[in-house]
């Protein structure tokens, strides 16, 4: 490998590593049926960056695993509003 590409992805690396998996947990109260989690995460499935979901109809909730380089909370809030079940941020752990 030329010195000057090696380089290049040497320097590319660590931009790569700044980017963590970020969970957040969104509280939605307007959950009212059993089949309002199928919709919820369908809509945060559709966010770039999301990797899992996990939404609980009893604990009206959503947890969500995402790339903080490719979504922000924001983005998962407004994914769930945009689906009719507006969230608010209940927990987030890096």
């Amino acid at each position: 490998m030329k010195p000057t590409l090696l380089l290049a992805a040497l320097l590319a690396v660590p931009a790569l590593a700044l980017a963590k998996p970020q969970t957040v947990s969104l509280n939605i109260p307007t959950m009212d049926c059993a089949t309002c989690p199928i919709t919820i995460k369908a809509a945060l499935n559709k966010v770039p960056g999301v990797s899992k979901v996990k939404v609980s109809y009893e604990r009206r909730e959503a947890v969500i695993v995402f790339d903080d380089a490719k979504a922000s909370v924001d983005d998962l809030k407004k994914a769930t509003a945009d689906a009719g079940y507006p969230g608010m941020i209940k927990t987030a752990a890096r």
